[in-house]
């Protein structure tokens, strides 16, 4: 096994901000999960969605996502990542997975244009009705779940470091 962390959770749930936090304090590399799909189909996430479909961009993420193999890296993923059975299986076999919980009501508040952002949504749901479809997701492929709400990025970043740090003992 490799000493990655995947980071999974809603859109806004701070992946990406505590993510590259992380990997400053571990010494990892940081990884955006969503930017290696953008680079690896030279489009960006909403013109993928756009082209493809909720179920094609969903097909890609999970293909591209099987394929990220790295070791000491912190990996920020999509929201959608939970989704690709193939993908979170991957993900579990090369490091610990952390579930970035937040309330429905704090995820609300830090979303803005859900299109423009890129968010899988599909056609007619609601922010509320994603919410409740993937949380029982991210719960059931996480390692490691912190709640993060009222919780400063540095206190996310200990409480992840203390966690972990414990699961690889050659961790900083």
């Amino acid at each position: 096994m490799n000493n990655n962390i995947i980071l999974i959770g809603m859109p806004g749930a701070g992946k990406s901000t505590v993510g590259v936090v992380l990997a400053k304090k571990l010494g990892y590399t940081f990884i955006d999960s969503d930017i290696v799909i953008q680079d690896e189909k030279g489009m960006l996430l909403h013109e993928l969605i756009t082209k493809f479909g909720i179920d094609g961009f969903n097909e890609i993420e999970n293909e591209v996502n099987s394929k990220i193999n790295v070791k000491n890296s912190v990996i920020a993923t999509g929201g959608s990542a939970v989704y690709g059975k193939e993908a979170m299986e991957h993900f579990k076999s090369i490091g610990q997975v952390v579930y970035l919980k937040l309330p429905y009501d704090e995820i609300e508040n830090r979303l803005g244009d859900l299109n423009e952002r890129g968010v899988s949504i599909k056609k007619g749901q609601t922010l509320s009705s994603l919410y409740e479809e993937r949380a029982p997701l991210y719960e059931k492929y996480s390692d490691i779940t912190i709640d993060c709400n009222e919780l400063s990025i540095r206190d996310i970043v200990s409480q992840i470091s203390e966690k972990v740090t414990k699961s690889f003992p050659d961790a900083t």
